[in-house]
């Protein structure tokens, strides 16, 4: 990695993780305030004619994401991660601000696309470089810091249905005033990010890495079971995050601002707890085992089967945040261990190619997902049987994560 002695290596690895923290807060808040400013939204543009094309909104980011998340790994893996970084941010931040001047149904299905082209390039590229720079000992607790960004953004985002509301600012107004942030932030990110020596590799090695990709990605049994392991949970996940405010909403006759709040607020402050939490024990747990971090993720998927059902079947407003604070404890640990898992099956010059595999599985299912549950609710199927399935699936995942074997022949 670098020269510097181990003490200015550890400080920048951490300033790495303090630099992306307020990326991926931009990153999920200009996702999350979609889902929350959805009455106002469907208001302004008359052309969203029922729940299946919200569904299609928000199903077209996620089918876009998707495709492109293994290319954009490809790319960070090739061409290094903070060239990656900065241009996703710089881009998509671009088209927040333009999303905040559409005026019909196809040209916001439009921008969410262009959103999901550009922000697929970050999420592999970013913990990538979180786990060049940060080996076992830090390494879960650097992604859970980093994914706690990822849930502050999302809290903000459960606030924007007070600001669609206000008639001082407006659901255009947010998209406009995040977009220029973005912007703003995306030219000394660049200044201040590097990447590690050896993340770009020789070029005469090109032709080898990519038969790799097929024989140490695709070819990997343990990789193949964390790509599952890694989507079946994350439908739920969708959901919970798209849907929950609409479904607060008409369940409990709540108006868009309370809604908003009620379904992100405590949920996402219980997945950033989760995530330290999750991390913290992933990596104390290494200590005695290398299966430490398997172990820590299954026991938050364990804490989805209560809170599925409690979300499912809550006959009042107190007992879904409760069942939405356990999905969030669950959801952190969940999180938090993912790359690190993936960290211990395959090599590092793979590993973006590979987040971006499985985002490509994981979020054209969730796209499917978001619009399979706004076909399932126009048909009247009760919120309870759909997330007992989700219960249901959650208990498989347990199964097919403990299933994983670390390597022992990778570095770190």
């Amino acid at each position: 990695m670098n020269p510097a002695p181990a003490s200015n290596t550890l400080r920048y690895a951490w300033l790495v993780v303090a630099l992306l923290f307020p990326v991926a807060l931009l990153n999920y808040l200009d996702r999350q305030m979609l889902a929350t400013m959805k009455a106002s939204m469907v208001g302004d543009i008359p052309s969203i004619a029922n729940k299946a094309d919200w569904g299609l909104v928000l199903g077209c980011f996620k089918w876009t994401y998707a495709v492109l998340s293994p290319f954009a790994g490809y790319v960070a893996d090739r061409l290094g991660r903070r060239h990656v970084i900065a241009a996703s941010l710089f881009v998509w931040s671009a088209v927040t601000w333009l999303t905040g001047h559409v005026t019909t149904f196809h040209e916001l299905m439009a921008a969410r696309a262009l959103m999901g082209i550009s922000e697929a390039f970050y999420i592999p590229a970013a913990l990538a470089l979180i786990t060049d720079f940060h080996s076992g000992p830090t390494r879960s607790r650097a992604v859970g810091v980093h994914q706690s960004g990822i849930y502050l953004g999302q809290i903000l985002g459960g606030f924007a249905g007070y600001a669609a509301d206000s008639p001082e600012h407006g659901w255009r107004w947010m998209f406009s005033t995040c977009g220029l942030v973005g912007l703003v932030y995306a030219i000394p990110l660049f200044a201040a990010l590097r990447d590690p020596a050896r993340v770009t590799p020789v070029a005469a090695k090109a032709a080898e890495e990519k038969v790799s990709v097929f024989r140490d990605l695709l070819g990997n049994r343990n990789f193949l079971l964390l790509v599952l392991y890694f989507t079946l949970p994350a439908i739920a996940g969708w959901v919970v995050r798209d849907w929950m405010p609409e479904i607060l909403r008409e369940k409990f006759h709540l108006g868009q601002g309370q809604a908003g709040v009620s379904a992100i607020l405590f949920v996402q402050i219980a997945s950033l707890i989760g995530a330290l939490i999750g991390g913290t024990l992933a990596d104390r747990w290494m200590k005695t085992t290398n299966r430490g971090r398997i172990f820590a993720s299954a026991i938050g998927m364990m804490l989805f089967l209560p809170a599925l059902f409690g979300v499912g079947n809550a006959p009042t407003l107190t007992l879904a945040i409760v069942g939405l604070i356990i999905f969030g404890l669950g959801w952190g640990f969940f999180d938090c261990n993912n790359m690190p898992i993936l960290c211990q099956i395959a090599r590092p010059e793979l590993r973006a190619t590979g987040y971006g595999i499985m985002n490509l599985v994981s979020i054209s299912c969730g796209g499917f997902g978001d619009w399979a549950f706004g076909a399932l609710r126009d048909q009247h199927v009760p919120l309870n049987l759909i997330f007992g399935t989700f219960a249901g699936i959650a208990l498989l995942s347990v199964f097919i994560v403990l299933m994983i074997k670390p390597r022992t022949d990778i570095s770190d």
